[in-house]
């Protein structure tokens, strides 16, 4: 029987300990991501944040020098994770945060969720391997340990529309981007 869906360590992670997600519970629905290595995630306060807030009320100009050292410092972080996901073509791996992130750690997801399509697996920027994008929002930096779980994976068939024009192209990029302009 083909491969249809699962996870892989990618070779820069081949022989480092790295675990494959897994189902932590029979019902459970997502495949728990950890952290390829150790990781820090600066706190958004610490800088940017407290600096925004400071030029507000004093109503103070903020030049494009301060606005993009306010950017760099509150901008999330990617974390790697050692493992790539291969599905059909017509399914996607939905990465979602952990209940306790938030709650425990103060660590989100920015953009809710990530979105990770079949034709980024191998993909000649990154090899395919899943980061996990996080923000903390909490007073001080959070420290992550190999091994930590951050995300979970849920895979997803999905439709398309009748008329469906798009999915002509090819994928040219890594995360974030399908690398169409």
């Amino acid at each position: 029987m083909a491969k249809q869906r699962g996870f892989e360590i990618v070779e820069k992670y081949r022989d480092q300990g790295i675990k494959l997600p897994v189902r932590q519970t029979k019902k459970a629905a997502g495949y728990d991501i950890e952290s390829a290595e150790d990781f820090t995630v600066p706190s958004i306060w610490k800088f940017g944040v407290l600096n925004a807030i400071k030029f507000i009320l004093n109503k103070g100009k903020m030049d494009d020098t301060k606005i993009d050292e306010i950017q760099k410092s509150i901008k999330p972080v990617l974390v790697p994770t050692g493992v790539k996901a291969y599905m059909q073509d017509d399914e996607v791996l939905i990465v979602a945060s952990r209940s306790s992130n938030p709650l425990k750690r103060g660590l989100s997801l920015p953009n809710g969720i990530g979105v990770v399509d079949a034709d980024y697996y191998n993909n000649q920027s990154n090899e395919g391997e899943l980061f996990i994008q996080l923000i903390n929002f909490f007073p001080k930096d959070f420290h992550i340990k190999k091994g930590d779980r951050l995300a979970q994976g849920i895979f997803v068939k999905y439709l398309t529309t009748d008329d469906d024009q798009g999915g002509l192209k090819e994928r040219q990029g890594g995360f974030g981007s399908s690398g169409i302009k």
